[in-house]
């Protein structure tokens, strides 16, 4: 899928830390997991209300990740993420992440996320203003 407008993606940045290189001497692929699932939770608190951040609750029930080329020790990574379409409880989610320094794709991501009710921590539909801030029609 082609990234969207500007206005519609968000982006965050990591930087690449001694703890996050594997045997191979690049970034361990566990790792470009917890930036997807990083990029997202950012997004959510930048855009949800306070309100909504403490009646709902998101999982992931679902991650396909494509890795293109590895990130190895200092480099500053770019994270891009946006909403993709939603069914019933299952709201896509896509990531892609990229060298700062070149602009270089590094891996892109399908998530698919799960909302909860926060008390009850129950799967739960979210009313229609949340459902179209989080996804799009498709």
């Amino acid at each position: 899928m082609n990234m969207p407008s500007a206005a519609e993606v968000f982006e965050t940045y990591f930087q690449v830390a001694p703890a996050e290189i594997d045997n191979m001497q690049h970034v361990n692929n566990v790792v470009y997991v917890r930036w997807v699932q990083d990029v997202a939770v950012a997004h959510w608190r930048h855009a949800a209300t306070p309100a909504e951040q403490q009646q709902w609750l998101w999982i992931v029930i679902r991650h396909e990740i494509d890795y293109k080329y590895p990130a190895v020790l200092g480099d500053e990574i770019v994270a891009k993420t946006w909403v993709g379409s939603a069914r019933g409880l299952k709201f896509q989610r896509h990531t892609e992440i990229f060298r700062a320094s070149d602009g270089l794709l590094l891996a892109k991501a399908l998530s698919i996320w799960c909302p909860l009710d926060a008390q009850t921590r129950r799967p739960a539909l979210p009313g229609e203003d949340l459902r179209r801030r989080f996804s799009v029609a498709g």
